[in-house]
Formats: C-alpha cells, sequence, structure tokens
C-alpha cells in the first residue's frame, strides 16, 4: 500500500512540470492535476487522477458600441490622454479614450462602449 501511495505522489510530482509546460505553450487554459485516493472497505486503495482545464480568458475582444468595456479583456490597453496625437478629438465629459490593440474606444466612465475607431494607432 505504502508503494502505491509513494508511485501516486512521485507520478503527480512528475506531471506537475508537464501541467505547466503546456499551460506556458497554450496562455488561453489553466490546467491542473487533481489526484484523488480513497480506501475501499476490502482494504484496496484506489487512486484516480484528473486534469482539470479552465477557459478564463477571452482572446482580443473587437469591441462595438453598447458593449461593456472591460480593460482585462483589452490587449495593449492604455488610458489615452494625449488624444490630438493620434487625431481623436476630445471626450465629452465623463468620457475617455483608451487603447485596445490598434483601435481606439472611446468609453463611459460607466464602462459602456460609444465608439470604436479602428486602427488608429501604428
Amino acid at each position: 500500500m505504502k508503494k502505491l501511495i509513494l508511485s501516486a505522489i512521485a507520478a503527480t510530482l512528475i506531471a506537475s512540470p508537464m501541467a505547466i509546460a503546456t499551460a506556458e505553450a497554450a496562455p488561453q487554459q489553466r490546467e491542473r492535476t487533481v489526484t484523488t485516493v480513497k480506501h475501499n472497505g476490502n482494504g484496496r486503495t484506489v487512486v484516480k487522477q484528473r486534469t482539470i482545464v479552465r477557459n478564463d480568458r477571452r482572446g482580443p475582444q473587437n469591441w462595438r458600441a453598447g458593449q461593456h468595456f472591460d480593460r482585462r479583456y483589452a490587449t495593449n490597453y492604455r488610458v489615452v490622454r494625449d488624444y490630438r496625437t493620434y487625431r481623436l478629438a476630445a471626450p465629452p465629459r465623463g468620457h475617455y479614450w483608451a487603447r485596445s490593440g490598434n483601435d481606439a474606444v472611446l468609453v463611459r466612465d460607466n464602462g459602456t462602449v460609444v465608439r470604436v475607431i479602428q486602427r488608429s494607432f501604428r
């Protein structure tokens, strides 16, 4: 029984770097290995391993007017304060320009997208 438990622990230690390497290769997914050890009533030990994969990040976002702007999903997010440099109009009161990838996004303070100008930043 000790050998079985030790082999399960060794398998977990070996599988962990592989899961980390896989997670680095695909940043859109998170993986973790869960090991469950159960003792049956007949004196046997059952070891189960399973990998849990979660897709908790979105890819690059194509913003549209009316959507809720969440800066976590904006690629290369920055608040644009020098909007004249990029030939953008002055934002109205309660609005601000944000950069998402190469797009300029006009956002209200409540987080609603008002306007999107594509390929403003090169």
